[in-house]
């Protein structure tokens, strides 16, 4: 019988009755969360152009990532044989590359005045996910996946692509946005780019009850 492998997406391991262990357990899970969590729920509840391309990123992100560590093929420290993960290269790391394109490419947005809402005080909103961004990368050297210099060449590699990434979709892509919407998957998916108001929640809201209001009249009458 062929050796079994774990799935190292969620597969974090930790040592037993270490409680900080177990928290950076759940530290390091945060980029599986933010994926299939939130530009999941995002893409069904949302579907915004600015979204879905923040999405393309880190995609893109993590695939030259992946070719990266296959040139290079970089062991991981000695812990690896205690995680079973000595099978996989270590550099650069994954998590942090990814933690830190979404703390750049989310504090581009914030700054741009690009979002949900109108944001008043930017640096309350950029601080939670630079925050996670360095867990996560603490987490990795911690728990013994990753070396100091792996998860620092993985931040790194995520400022250097999430700052490009953010330069291409909002200077070069923006300008088909519109024919995304107007096109059959657009329409069919009700995909749209609302990145051009400034406090999307409140629009929203304000249309919403203006249309609650105007049906309430026609069936007055």
């Amino acid at each position: 019988m062929a050796p079994h492998k774990a799935v190292t997406l969620t597969h974090v391991r930790y040592q037993k009755g270490d409680p900080l262990g177990h928290f950076l357990v759940w530290i390091s899970l945060i980029p599986v969360f933010i994926s299939f969590g939130g530009f999941v729920s995002h893409f069904i509840f949302r579907r915004e152009l600015q979204g879905m391309f923040f999405a393309i990123g880190l995609i893109i992100s993590q695939l030259i990532n992946e070719v990266i560590k296959d040139f290079f093929q970089q062991a991981r420290p000695a812990t690896c044989a205690l995680l079973e993960m000595c099978d996989s290269h270590g550099w650069p790391s994954s998590h942090s590359q990814y933690m830190f394109f979404f703390a750049v490419y989310f504090t581009l947005l914030t700054y741009r005045g690009i979002g949900l809402w109108d944001t008043r005080n930017k640096l309350a909103v950029i601080f939670l996910p630079w925050c996670l961004a360095l867990l996560t990368m603490y987490s990795r050297v911690y728990l013994g996946y990753h070396t100091v210099a792996q998860v620092f060449a993985g931040s790194g590699l995520g400022i250097v692509l999430g700052g490009l990434w953010f330069w291409v979709v909002n200077s070069v892509l923006i300008c088909f946005f519109p024919a995304i919407e107007e096109s059959a998957f657009g329409k069919y998916f009700y995909v749209k780019d609302t990145s051009h108001i400034p406090d999307v929640l409140k629009f929203e809201y304000d249309n919403a009850r203006k249309a609650r209001t105007e049906m309430a009249a026609k069936s007055e009458e």
